[in-house]
């Protein structure tokens, strides 16, 4: 899916980040570890991985995880610095709406 950005309309703009919680946050600290797969990271955090596999390409397209090689078919994910700044800002969360939180997270990057 391709988003538009109004102010620069050559630049894709992200989706809203509308995060599950604590899911999404779990696999964000499991691949501050280093570079990892679904597979792996499903094991790592108890879940079903057909679950993990339909929440990192929405983390994403959040910016927060990058899909890397070596193929481009390859599940192998690595950790963004927007998505570091998700794991500093986890606390506000649940405290501030969706526009904020992504402008935290921008700040904090």
């Amino acid at each position: 899916m391709r988003y538009t950005n109004s102010i620069y309309p050559e630049v894709p703009a992200l989706p809203m980040m509308k995060l599950v919680d604590p899911t999404d946050f779990e696999i964000l600290k499991t691949l501050q570890g280093g570079r990892n797969v679904a597979t792996n990271v499903a094991a790592e955090l108890d879940r079903n991985r057909a679950y993990i596999n339909t929440r990192l390409p929405q983390l994403q397209d959040y910016g927060l995880v990058d899909k890397i090689g070596p193929a481009d078919n390859s599940g192998l994910y690595e950790l963004t610095d927007r998505g570091r700044a998700a794991i500093v800002c986890r606390d506000q969360y649940e405290t501030v709406d969706t526009d904020q939180f992504e402008a935290l997270v921008d700040e904090t990057r």
